[in-house]
């Protein structure tokens, strides 16, 4: 008997429906929203309009999740290959990706007025990293509010920048689709040589370097400054992650100006007021920007693994940036001083980290850690590609940062898939990707201490 019988009683078809009724957890909702919006996307790229040539469903669905995921790995050149309209969906799945589709859903509900029910608020809280609906509202709309008009200052001032070049129509389409893709800390372009072609431009370089910073800092940090305005009253992770962002921005840009000062096919021949902005260039767009002012596969191996590095740090949370995420790599630091200097609790700048978030800091590089592991030991098994190559690679697949040595043109379909799965993860959150997979169950049992030797 089918369930919309007229005969079957009401407390039947009740009974049923509960039965096919699926609960799913907010990171699961929130990965399988991901799933949906890379699958639309790729559909629209397939369409003759969107493209010069035929575009096959892998290549697609690549371009769609590193677009969606704000990555910048490309299978197929965004200027050449697709037209117009497939360059505008791709701008879409970077805006709808770098922001979060919550974020707007969230707007959208309260706009229209819509009551949500308890697990549409547990889910928004959680995409959105707040602990309250009231701050859940307030930061959505932030987060599209002053996205809106740090990129309609992009987009002025690119537009004024490309004006002789281009003219008005063109360089405003220029101008449109950069400034998302840097606010978004995407990385995509529209010429193959990424910004190699305006290395010396100081507007240009200092436009986009702004836009993916802020990008790259955080939405909550953002929030903190405008509410709070001076540096006493910031808050301990505010004030963390502006610091650890002009640190690390300072020391990879002195390592990398002083590492290719003499390598011929980078910085060596450019005059030095070049070379110092080609490098801050460089030094600031691993941490999940994925332009490039110079060609990548060129760079001396010591400056490919300090930019692994930078790949795999990240910006900061509730950013359009991924990686391990700033504010991880401060408590796993803080954490090591800690024991190094015999003490019992975690500190930084005189406050205490509570002992989850150092569960969670440690939890989440391990993971990474596997992660990158798993996916580095398939490809060295299924490509015929150098091993450093396929590092970075993976790094930057799951930093979402784009940044590639000439290896993700030369995937198979299999090593696309791995670097596609990656990109998914490294966007999503590996630990939301590792609720999704396994939802954790507390134990109401608690057990004696074990002696285990570490070291």
């Amino acid at each position: 008997m089918k369930p919309w019988d007229p005969n079957v009683k009401p407390y039947k078809l009740a009974k049923r429906q509960s039965k096919l009724h699926i609960q799913l957890s907010p990171p699961a909702v929130l990965f399988l929203g991901f799933i949906l919006l890379i699958f639309v996307g790729a559909g629209l790229l397939m369409l003759p309009i969107a493209s010069t040539a035929e575009t096959p469903l892998i290549k697609a669905l690549f371009t769609a999740t590193s677009a969606v995921t704000v990555t910048g790995l490309v299978v197929l050149d965004t200027g050449s290959h697709f037209t117009t309209f497939g360059q505008v969906v791709i701008a879409g799945l970077i805006q709808a990706g770098g922001l979060g589709f919550m974020t707007f859903a969230v707007v959208a509900a309260i706009s229209l007025g819509a009551r949500l029910g308890l697990s549409q608020q547990i889910l928004m809280k959680e995409a959105l990293d707040q602990t309250s609906m009231e701050k859940v509202v307030q930061t959505a709309k932030f987060v599209l509010c002053y996205s809106f008009v740090i990129e309609l200052v992009g987009f002025v001032l690119l537009t004024l920048v490309w004006l002789d070049e281009y003219g008005l129509r063109e360089s405003a389409y220029q101008a449109f689709f950069y400034t998302l893709s840097a606010f978004n800390n995407a990385g995509f372009a529209l010429r193959s040589d990424s910004l190699s072609a305006y290395s010396a431009s100081v507007s240009v370089n200092m436009i986009i370097t702004a836009l993916f910073i802020i990008g790259g800092i955080g939405f909550a940090v953002l929030i903190d400054i405008k509410t709070n305005k001076r540096w006493c009253k910031l808050s301990v992770n505010t004030r963390i992650v502006l610091l650890a962002t002009l640190t690390i921005n300072l020391v990879a840009f002195f390592l990398i100006w002083l590492l290719e000062a003499n390598n011929p096919a980078t910085l060596g021949t450019l005059p030095v007021a070049e070379q110092a902005l080609t490098a801050w260039f460089q030094a600031v767009t691993p941490r999940t920007a994925g332009f490039n002012t110079l060609p990548i596969e060129n760079l001396t191996d010591a400056s490919t693994t300090l930019t692994i590095l930078l790949m795999f740090i990240g910006g900061g949370s509730l950013s359009t940036a991924s990686g391990l995420k700033l504010g991880t790599f401060i408590v796993l630091i803080m954490t090591t001083y800690t024991f190094l200097r015999r003490r019992t609790q975690v500190t930084v700048l005189n406050r205490t980290i509570p002992q989850v978030q150092v569960l969670k800091a440690l939890s989440l590089a391990i993971i990474s850690i596997g992660m990158i592991f798993i996916s580095i030991f398939i490809l060295t098994a299924i490509e015929n590609a150098p091993f450093l190559d396929i590092v970075f690679e993976v790094v930057s697949a799951l930093s979402t940062v784009g940044l590639s040595r000439g290896l993700t043109g030369q995937l198979s379909d299999t090593g696309e898939i791995v670097i596609i799965f990656m990109m998914i993860v490294g966007r999503v959150g590996p630990l939301s990707f590792a609720y999704f997979i396994a939802t954790p169950k507390p134990r109401k049992v608690q057990y004696a201490d074990a002696e285990i030797q570490v070291g």
